[in-house]
């Protein structure tokens, strides 16, 4: 079974940064797309930035020029760098892995937090 292993959230000033990881259990080159979602208290999960196996990434309208998706197949880790955070960042940060076996594969999620 596959295990998805997110670490680096917490609490950040309005204009900081954190860079999230996402270890995963197998190979990732098992997974053809990757990808960081997010859910706010009170809101729908939504996609923040994908990646597949082909290194095409793709970005939400309200992170592109902040955030920056990256793979690491040799650790197999994922990882969502995130730059100039605003306090609408804020939320639970799931890391999401697809293969063909399974479908959707889920981390636990992280919590970021920006507040002053």
């Amino acid at each position: 079974q596959v295990q998805l292993v997110e670490s680096g959230g917490g609490l950040v000033q309005p204009g900081g940064s954190l860079r999230l990881s996402c270890a995963a259990s197998v190979s990732i080159y098992t997974f053809y797309a990757m990808g960081w979602y997010r859910q706010a208290p009170g809101k729908q999960r939504e996609l923040v930035a994908g990646i597949d196996s082909g290194d095409h990434k793709n970005y939400a309208d309200s992170v592109k020029g902040r955030f920056t998706i990256s793979r690491d197949n040799v650790k197999n880790t994922l990882y969502l760098q995130m730059n100039s955070l605003k306090p609408e960042d804020t939320a639970v940060y799931y890391c999401n892995a697809r293969n063909t076996i399974d479908g959707d594969n889920w981390g636990q999620g992280t919590q970021v937090t920006v507040s002053s």
